[in-house]
């Protein structure tokens, strides 16, 4: 008896394994998509977003580990010039990466419209213009969302001693 509970546990975790994994090998799109999204990536120019990533992971490591060993400064800036170096050629991970993702988002029609586009003038355009625009839409979120965040304390104030409370 004990036997054949352990049987059917085993039966009912590799059927959960399969379920589980099933959508994973379901949706690995076609290697023409995730090339054509890879492409597409380059030409809008969102690869540059991974460039700081190892360099900063890297950075922050050594900064936490100099907090506790300062005597260490020039032994660890070595160190992280090494695993700069070391670890640079892991950025075409997060390329596959972020392009299977493209590529499980939109169909290989699609994507070949999308690169098609982006080698337009509009689309070259729109690639060099659109960093500009949202630094400029950052910047105007931020000074919107401090006025607001001063307007509801204003508020919020103005309720609170309504019920007798002066904050």
């Amino acid at each position: 008896m004990f036997a054949i509970h352990i049987s059917r546990a085993l039966r009912v975790a590799a059927l959960g394994l399969a379920v589980i994994a099933w959508p994973a090998v379901a949706q690995q799109p076609p290697a023409a998509s995730i090339a054509l999204a890879k492409e597409l990536i380059e030409l809008k120019g969102a690869q540059s977003m991974f460039d700081p990533l190892i360099v900063g992971v890297v950075e922050q490591t050594k900064g936490v580990l100099l907090q506790t060993n300062p005597q260490l400064a020039k032994d660890m800036e070595e160190v992280a010039g090494k695993l700069r170096t070391e670890l640079a050629p892991r950025r075409s991970e997060l390329m596959t990466r972020v392009a299977t993702l493209y590529a499980q988002q939109f169909t290989e029609n699609e994507l070949k419209e999308a690169v098609t586009f982006f080698k337009t003038p509009l689309g070259r355009k729109i690639t060099t213009q659109e960093p500009v625009i949202l630094d400029q839409s950052f910047a105007f979120m931020q000074q919107w969302a401090n006025t607001l965040s001063e307007e509801v304390m204003s508020k919020f104030r103005a309720e609170m001693k309504k019920k007798g409370h002066n904050l």
